[in-house]
């Protein structure tokens, strides 16, 4: 039997999974970070993308929007703005987000509202990846 480790993973202080784990992988800027029981205390950010872990037996995966992670002795945090199973995902809800952001980006408009459409398209591409619509 693997060893394993405590995860809490909250998405807007709503629990996502609460449990055994025996593998965590988390998307972050810098690529993604692999975590197994026994794995080093560290924190970081999350950034938009899939997060994977081996729960109960089954791989699991998730499309998860940024946030921050703990990693403290057996147990594991993580905090994101939201989290969603693949089979959760309005896929036709994503690509109707998709086409917005990518029209926003198109037009001239301010550095503000350029950055908000590149963030909504990148939580767009993400939710259809993971939903495996792309």
């Amino acid at each position: 039997m693997a060893a394993t480790f405590h995860l809490d993973i909250l998405a807007a202080s709503v629990p996502f999974y609460r449990g055994d784990c025996v593998s965590l992988v988390i998307p972050t800027q810098d690529g993604e970070i692999g975590v197994l029981a026994g794995h080093c205390n560290a924190a970081g950010a999350v950034c938009a993308g899939e997060l994977r872990f081996g729960a109960e037996g089954e791989p699991r995966r998730a499309a998860v929007a940024p946030g921050l992670f703990k990693i403290d002795g057996q147990r594991v945090l993580v905090l994101v703005d939201a989290a969603e199973r693949p089979e959760d995902i309005d896929v036709n809800r994503a690509l109707r987000a998709r086409e917005e952001a990518e029209e926003q980006l198109r037009q001239k408009r301010s550095m503000a509202e350029y950055q908000l459409a590149q963030g909504n398209l990148a939580r767009a591409l993400n939710r259809l990846r993971v939903s495996g619509r792309m």
